[in-house]
């Protein structure tokens, strides 16, 4: 029997666990993706022509594809110049089929046949809302952008978020909340906390249905804080943080052990960004704690797919058994 794992999150963490795990055979998977994006290409098409954000989607229904490497380049691939510049053509190409179909939901399922996806990429909401933060200092942001681009400020760290909702309320989709009943694994995917992951908590029948599945809840950590969401952040205080907005406890934490590129450190330094300290207990009553070496050697400092995927599978594989 297949293991059911469904995938929550959005952007490049979402992007590269999925890639991962769809190398791996007996799984069914299921990415529950937000809708919130506001910034770039998608924000703009979601401003000018009033569809549902495209971007998380594609990149998630692109990392599931078994089509060919080809195909899958083509719906990342941006245009650099022209009156099509910044443009990309998966999102323009999803804006086609809304119009040529007359629904976002019957555009999401004609790319997953087109791209020939393992698994199922389901919007976490239909409902057009949008995320709206209020900070320590009093200041109010609208829309994911403006919370996920705040730029460092040499006098000090930021004012944290101190509350974070959507406007207007948003109503969970109805097949997400059923991947979420019905699987063995929910992972929170790394990612920004405030505009990846939290978007899809704050979906009304989104962390209720989290906080009752029969599924094991795993959270992987992320390997770097982020300025304006994460300053400071520690593993233990990541973990807290989804756990609070869950209304449950994680099973198993994912906490990356070993190098990180040290030549692209000083890089992220200037944006205000640090690696996560892992202050996580060894042993003891509290969820379990996986440690492994997940970062990927490329420039960029992410988690590597194949690393991610196969350290979560062997360990999720192991507590199916011990149990089914």
């Amino acid at each position: 029997m297949a293991l059911e794992i469904a995938v929550i999150g959005g952007g490049a963490g979402s992007f590269n666990l999925l890639s991962g795990l769809r190398g791996h055979e007996g799984l069914h998977l299921r990415s529950i993706v937000t809708m919130m994006d506001s910034g770039g290409d998608s924000g703009q098409l979601r401003d000018a022509f009033g569809v549902l954000p495209p971007g998380d989607l594609r990149r998630c229904l692109v990392a599931l594809s078994e089509e060919t490497h080809l195909l899958r380049e083509l719906f990342s691939f941006r245009f650099e110049e022209g009156d099509l510049e910044g443009r990309n053509f998966g999102n323009l190409f999803f804006l086609a089929l809304v119009r040529s179909l007359g629904s976002e939901k019957a555009a999401v399922e004609a790319l997953g046949k087109i791209l020939k996806i393992r698994g199922e990429v389901i919007p976490v909401t239909w409902d057009d809302a949008q995320l709206v933060a209020r900070l320590a200092d009093g200041a109010i942001l609208r829309g994911e952008a403006a919370i996920d681009k705040r730029a460092p400020d040499r006098e000090g760290p930021p004012p944290p978020i101190e509350a974070i909702w959507l406007e207007p309320m948003a109503r969970a989709n109805p097949v997400a909340l059923d991947a979420i009943r019905e699987s063995d694994a929910i992972v929170l995917a790394p990612g920004d906390v405030f505009t990846s992951l939290v978007p899809n908590l704050l979906v009304d029948g989104v962390a209720e249905a989290i906080g009752h599945a029969r599924g094991k809840l795993v959270v992987a950590v992320n390997l770097m804080t982020k300025y304006g969401e994460t300053w400071g952040w520690s593993a233990s205080r990541h973990v807290e943080e989804l756990t609070r907005r869950c209304a449950r406890e994680p099973d198993l934490v994912l906490v990356h052990t070993g190098s990180l590129p040290d030549g692209r450190l000083g890089e992220y330094a200037r944006e205000g960004a640090s690696p996560v300290v892992d202050d996580l207990p060894v042993g003891g009553s509290g969820p379990e704690i996986l440690r492994a070496d997940v970062a990927s050697r490329n420039p960029l400092i992410r988690h590597d797919p194949e690393a991610t995927a196969n350290a979560l599978v062997a360990r999720l594989r192991e507590a199916h058994r011990s149990v089914a």
